[in-house]
């Protein structure tokens, strides 16, 4: 089989993650029940990304958005469970495209208490730049619970890297949970797709059908923009 090539710009890494999460299965069209309760024509599972090439092509996404960032980063940082891969994934398509040999650091859910001990496992990460990954920020819960044992270890977070942004307020308010966490910590918060971008993508398609789904779902729970 032939390695994925790493796209060369913004539209084209944001079209060929499209066209891989949708080979993947990890995005879907249909009718799905999310956690909120809301009836969604999408749905998106970075854990359908389950096999070694679909695994290169994932980090491939993440590390051109990141090196186009702009954001000088040392240690890419990935939560327990589901950022820990995509971390993973990530520095190895850095390496390999970008020609940067960043550190890789996670954290455990429970503390260990024999070997090396604690939570944090990987490179070390005080004084050093650190940029944080995940897949979806739903609520942000899970970059929160990280962002202490971050301060403990002296590391600067510098930004957060997702591979989705829903664009859809929360329960409470007009912002989106991208929006809150953005606000809450100063730092860029940034995606490599957004919402925005599946309409645009399936609009290019043709694919009315879906596209009319997610434009009725988008402006009944579309978050203020920015």
């Amino acid at each position: 089989m032939t390695e994925p090539t790493a796209p060369s710009t913004a539209d084209a890494v944001r079209h060929a993650f499209l066209a891989l999460a949708e080979a993947q299965a990890a995005l879907r069209f249909g009718e799905f029940t999310l956690k909120s309760g809301r009836q969604s024509p999408y749905f998106f599972n970075a854990g359908a990304f389950s096999r070694g090439q679909a695994m290169v092509g994932l980090g491939q996404a993440y590390a051109a958005t990141a090196a186009a960032l702009g954001t000088p980063f040392d240690v890419v940082f990935g939560p327990a469970y589901k950022g820990i891969p995509i971390a993973t994934a990530m520095v190895t398509a850095l390496a390999e495209h970008h020609g940067l040999d960043v550190g890789l650091a996670y954290n455990r859910k429970e503390a260990k208490d024999h070997g090396e001990g604690g939570q944090l496992v990987g490179a070390e990460l005080a004084g050093q730049r650190v940029l944080l990954v995940d897949d979806v920020i739903t609520a942000g819960t899970a970059i929160r619970e990280v962002l202490p044992l971050l301060d403990a270890a002296g590391a600067k977070l510098v930004g957060v890297l997702t591979a989705l942004d829903r664009q859809e307020r929360g329960a409470e308010g007009e912002q989106s949970a991208v929006q809150q966490l953005q606000a809450e910590l100063g730092l860029p918060v940034q995606a490599i797709v957004t919402l925005d971008d599946v309409l645009a993508w399936l609009r290019a398609r043709g694919l009315v059908q879906e596209e009319a789904a997610l434009a009725a779902y988008r402006a009944r729970y579309g978050a203020r923009p920015r």
